[in-house]
């Protein structure tokens, strides 16, 4: 018996898919899944003594953090602007004082059409490996925390035009969970007009627990 030779295309075609199909909803529940690991596994520490910022009297009341749940929309190949020669800038703790700081660079990106910038830090001591970016969002002081939460960026390489911003990995800042702290400022050019419903929540019970995932 001869097939239709259409017919073995449209059938290969169909198994690509199935494997493609398959293989995105597999990365998918993968990056859930990894999220969803990394948020016990901060939740735990911070139910030791050593490295937790919670007091003992929190430690003993503590159950989990709260995020929203994951959501790749709020994962973005941003669009890379490096400065070829940062400027050190002080950037203002929430205790009065400042930490000097390079700046670094700008990421572009588009969420529901519109544009947004966020400058990119590094520690001018250069010790740290990663990029900072402290921003806030409309939703500071209703499901999140009020002062800004932070995002930790891997440096790009030379000549990369892009640089991940993955918001479901946006963490407060320890000021929020203990006034002890001193924590940058998000400054004026990392505030966002715009709501980021992705990353962790506040840490204090709030009348608002939209989106809520553990």
């Amino acid at each position: 018996m001869r097939l239709n030779p259409k017919l073995l295309i449209g059938l290969g075609l169909l198994v690509v898919f199935g494997y493609f199909l398959s293989d995105l909803v597999f990365n998918d529940d993968q990056y859930a899944a990894r999220l969803r690991k990394a948020r016990r596994d901060k939740s735990d520490s911070f139910r030791r003594v050593q490295g937790s910022p919670l007091s003992e009297t929190q430690r003993n009341a503590f159950d989990s953090l709260r995020y929203y749940a994951p959501d790749k929309a709020y994962r973005f190949e941003a669009q890379l602007e490096a400065v070829s020669q940062p400027d050190t800038i002080d950037l203002p703790l929430t205790t009065g004082k400042a930490d000097k700081y390079l700046r670094w660079g700008r990421a572009t990106f588009i969420l529901n059409k519109q544009e947004y910038k966020l400058t990119l830090f590094q520690k001018a001591d250069g010790k740290d490996s990663t990029l900072f970016v402290p921003f806030t969002d409309r939703t500071n002081g209703f499901v999140t925390y009020g002062g800004g939460r932070y995002l930790d960026v891997a440096k790009p390489a030379p000549g990369d035009t892009e640089v991940l911003l993955d918001f479901n990995e946006a963490y407060n800042p320890f000021c929020a969970y203990n006034d002890g702290f001193a924590c940058p400022v998000p400054p004026q050019d990392n505030r966002l007009a715009v709501e980021i419903k992705a990353g962790e929540q506040a840490f204090h019970d709030h009348a608002e627990h939209a989106g809520q995932s553990h």
